[in-house]
């Protein structure tokens, strides 16, 4: 694994976890949420993309 693809992992799982959070507090920011699950799926994106293209050494 590559070390944007382990970077990208790792930001895609902790976006993940402040989604979580935010949604199990008394009065979630829905902004908020918007905001990190679009940054989310930017990962997810970009992760694919690196997926679809052989690394460059």
């Amino acid at each position: 694994m590559s070390w944007r693809r382990f970077r990208l992992t790792e930001l895609h799982r902790r976006t993940d976890d402040l989604i979580r959070n935010e949604q199990r507090r008394t009065l979630p920011n829905p902004f908020e949420i918007m905001r990190l699950k679009k940054l989310r799926l930017a990962i997810k994106d970009r992760l694919a993309s690196l997926t679809r293209t052989p690394e460059k050494v």
